[in-house]
């Protein structure tokens, strides 16, 4: 099996393809520049030149390298019309005076290395490559249609490596029927489909039409490394074995299953995913981007919609308490509900890192999944999601980008979150933060999984040193199971509005040593601080949305101003200006009165215990 490897050198065979490569340059560099921020380079066994972008290699510790990722071949999409073979398709049939090359009837079986140029049309017949095992084939499509009524229209059975080339400004349309017929051992279900690695490249169109079955299928590394991509299948759009690793391309799936699809069942190190940049319109019944294995995503404009979006979710259709209420009166033993589609916007079983890009996705299920970490360090979301967010079912780490989640059941969740950074604001129908030990489940009987929720985990926490964040909770609106701290950043909570659920709420302990919080959010299960460097104030006092609540020192300078974005039973602040043994004014709606700090905690450490006109202390 090739492929990239883990942590590996590229490994690749001696023979280079002579024939190809060295006119339409321009091309070539174009798409170079379209694969990097920063170049790095590294030098293959053969010679040959991998490049990627390495601008982010300092700030994550990668899994992937990604100036493993593409040779100069991939990104060149160069040939060399001189010396390449020309491929006449006449509908029935086909016509070539060149060597290598085998035509029966509508099937055309090249069994050389070498360049091929392809041009005209099949009403029903299909592409072979069945060259040594050490070949590289170049197949260069000028404007063709092929249509295989049985069978994929493109099929690579051996070789060591096919370039399938659009060339500059043509559009190429590839289909197949609503079945296959097994020609070989293979098991061929794609309109392309290759036993061996296979790149896309050019500067021309794709059509790619597969009402039977996937799109593009590669069994070892597939690379799409420019180009124009229209891909409609009733499986997987995109799918491959060992890795699939895009730049440069503009790529619109409508798939059945997943749209972009890795995975490789018997090594754990296989089955990724690296895209480097591009343009992506993917919708899909399953899955829109999945992987195996890793998933890094450094730049690109994607637009996801998986499992119809989120309004196919059943918990975007209840509120907080109406599903409680639900749960409380069901039969427990069969909340779990069976589903065998996964309808997540982003998913990988390993590490899922993104370090740019914009991301519109609208989910049923996660819209950012992994079952080991996420990290996020760029990039602008606009998430809906009928479940989580950002999901990982270890950590989850946000050191910046702009997330704006309008619609969600929990917005951060992990084993441990951690935000140092970031532009972050969601409304979520349970917790906007979740730390919770275990896989994700959040979905469980139409969002309530609650059966453990007061259950305490000393591996759980949650840690916000940087960044803004506002949160509109119906749940909690930070809830760890285990330890929470707060060292920086802003922080603003509005809601829960149901009683029970509270703006914070801990399993073992929370602290408070820097930063702005803010929360505004029902009283009935509200939790203070445990423990604080700085003053941290709760109190009862009401309002509704649109009440203005300040806080002013003792000689009238205004602290903090916040407006309500909804209903709230009490006032929970604590900013770096708030001392021991001061005293402010807390002014609700224009109602006001005086807070003496006799402690940092203001407020009982479970409960308001303070209010307005209470007393201070704990």
């Amino acid at each position: 099996m090739k492929g990239l490897r883990f942590l590996a050198l590229w490994l690749t065979l001696a023979l280079v393809l002579s024939a190809c490569g060295g006119e339409a340059a321009d091309t070539a560099e174009s798409g170079a520049e379209a694969a990097t921020t920063t170049e790095s380079s590294a030098v293959s066994e053969d010679g040959d030149t991998k490049t990627g972008n390495s601008n982010t290699a300092a700030d994550v510790s990668y899994a992937l390298d990604p100036a493993e990722m593409f040779t100069d071949r991939d990104l060149a999409g160069s040939y060399d019309t001189g010396s390449a073979v020309a491929i006449t398709l006449t509908g029935d049939t086909a016509s070539c005076d060149g060597d290598g090359v085998d035509i029966s009837g509508g099937t055309v079986t090249i069994t050389g290395e070498g360049c091929y140029l392809l041009s005209g049309s099949l009403t029903d017949g299909m592409i072979i490559v069945n060259a040594d095992s050490q070949a590289k084939v170049q197949l260069v499509l000028c404007g063709v249609t092929i249509h295989s009524e049985a069978s994929a229209a493109i099929y690579v059975c051996q070789a060591d490596k096919v370039f399938v080339t659009l060339a500059e400004g043509t559009e190429n349309t590839l289909s197949s029927g609503e079945e296959y017929v097994a020609i070989d051992d293979s098991s061929i279900d794609a309109v392309i489909f290759s036993r061996d690695d296979l790149t896309l490249n050019g500067g021309g169109a794709l059509t790619v039409e597969s009402p039977g079955g996937h799109g593009i299928v590669s069994k070892d590394d597939l690379v799409l490394a420019g180009g124009s991509y229209t891909v409609t299948a009733a499986g997987h759009g995109l799918s491959a074995n060992d890795s699939i690793r895009i730049t440069g391309s503009t790529v619109t799936v409508t798939a059945g299953k997943d749209a972009i699809q890795a995975d490789n069942s018997d090594d754990a190190a296989l089955g990724y995913v690296y895209i480097a940049d591009g343009t992506f319109t993917l919708t899909a019944e399953g899955d829109g981007i999945s992987a195996s294995a890793a998933l890094l995503i450094e730049g690109g404009e994607f637009t996801i919609t998986a499992g119809g979006g989120s309004e196919n979710a059943s918990s975007t259709a209840e509120s907080f308490e109406d599903r409680y209420n639900r749960f409380q009166q069901s039969d427990t033993s069969a909340a779990a509900e069976d589903t065998s589609t996964s309808t997540k916007g982003v998913k990988a079983a390993g590490d899922l890192m993104m370090t740019g890009g914009t991301f519109t996705i609208d989910a049923a299920d996660d819209a950012v999944h992994s079952n080991s970490n996420v990290t996020v360090t760029g990039g602008t979301f606009q998430i809906a999601t009928g479940d989580d967010g950002f999901h990982a079912d270890s950590a989850l780490t946000v050191a910046d980008g702009t997330i704006t989640i309008s619609t969600c059941y929990e917005g951060l969740e992990g084993q441990t979150v951690e935000v140092s950074g970031g532009d972050i604001r969601l409304t979520a129908s349970d917790d906007g933060i979740n730390a919770a030990g275990g896989n994700d489940a959040s979905g469980t009987y139409g969002g309530w999984n609650r059966m453990d929720a007061f259950d305490t985990d000393s591996d759980a926490s949650i840690l916000i040193s940087g960044g803004a964040l506002v949160i509109d909770a119906e749940g909690d609106g930070i809830d760890s199971n285990g330890y929470l701290t707060i060292a920086g950043g802003t922080v603003y909570v509005y809601g829960p509005t149901y009683s029970g659920n509270g703006s914070l709420d801990y399993g073992i302990s929370a602290e408070i040593t820097g930063g702005v919080f803010v929360a505004l959010g029902a009283s009935g299960m509200a939790e203070n601080f445990t423990s604080a460097t700085q003053g941290a104030i709760l109190v009862s006092a009401s309002g509704v949305e649109s009440t203005v609540v300040q806080l002013l020192s003792s000689d009238g300078t205004e602290l903090l101003s916040v407006t309500a974005e909804k209903r709230f039973g009490c006032v929970q602040i604590s900013t770096p200006e708030l001392t021991e043994g001061e005293t402010y004014t807390l002014v609700v709606d224009g109602s006001s009165t005086e807070l003496t700090l006799n402690s940092l905690i203001y407020g009982g450490s479970s409960g308001v215990t303070g209010g307005m006109g209470g007393r201070g202390g704990r």
